[in-house]
């Protein structure tokens, strides 16, 4: 299968502080991968490489074989979505002016815009009436399926999650797991997921990134991790986990 996403031997640093080793990963075309570990074990900061709100030291990104570049970054970001823990909106902007916002600047009709916010109210089942709400009158569930309506708006064909559900209750994030699945699974996007949560990896299933200190530490499917750990660190990782058990029996 053909590479949506390819870094090769990409580096961050700051300061003294390497964020992010040398690290060559690649990521297929229509395939979900999640990448997990603790604080600070550099997911954030390879997500954000990615879609090139940070420059690496050294390597480079490539993005449908291109190469992510300072000249082509706003381009490119046009065929990424991008959704972070507690959506990001902009608070001064009406729900529906954030999730078109990116389109009326690309001068998108409006007929245009009113059809495809239609349909994404329907894909993630949101009243359209939420939309004329602002972002600290919506709910924490509500704020996530607009920010998800945001970076679909354009229909790119890569969609990055930084800690999407993070900042969610319990219940609400149990939902938006089961709704997000199955989205994915609708849409066939290339996903590139953030999380430190097993339980939730395992739920969304495809490949498994495990990083430690800005290195990956093994990568494959749950069943790998947990038959087959890499070293002491993958199983001591998952023993840890309080959610895997229910999170492995929520993926099958």
């Amino acid at each position: 299968m053909a590479n949506s996403v390819a870094l090769e031997n990409v580096s961050k640093s700051y300061g003294d502080h390497v964020a992010l080793a040398p690290v060559t990963l690649r990521f297929s075309a229509g395939e979900t991968t999640v990448l997990i570990g603790e604080s600070g074990c550099g997911k954030s900061t390879l997500l954000k490489l990615i879609v090139g709100l940070i420059t690496p030291d050294s390597g480079r990104v490539l993005i449908h074989g291109e190469i992510l570049a300072f000249d082509n970054a706003n381009r490119m970001r046009n065929e990424m979505g991008y959704v972070i823990q507690d959506g990001g909106l902009f608070p001064h902007l009406s729900a529906g002016d954030n999730v078109s916002l990116l389109a009326r600047y690309l001068k998108r009709s409006s007929r245009w815009i009113d059809t495809r916010i239609a349909e994404l109210c329907r894909l993630v089942r949101i009243p359209h009436g939420a939309l004329s709400r602002f972002p600290h009158s919506l709910s924490g569930g509500q704020r996530q399926r607009v920010s998800l309506m945001r970076a679909l708006m354009l229909d790119p064909p890569l969609l990055l999650l930084d800690e999407p559900l993070g900042a969610l209750d319990p219940i609400t994030r149990y939902e938006l797991q089961d709704e997000l699945k199955e989205i994915f699974a609708q849409l066939h996007k290339t996903v590139i997921l953030v999380t430190h949560d097993m339980g939730e990896a395992a739920h969304f299933g495809g490949g498994i990134v495990l990083l430690k200190d800005g290195k990956i530490i093994q990568q494959g499917c749950i069943a790998d991790l947990v038959t087959h750990p890499a070293e002491p660190y993958v199983a001591a990782f998952l023993r840890s986990q309080r959610s895997l058990a229910t999170g492995s029996s929520r993926a099958s």
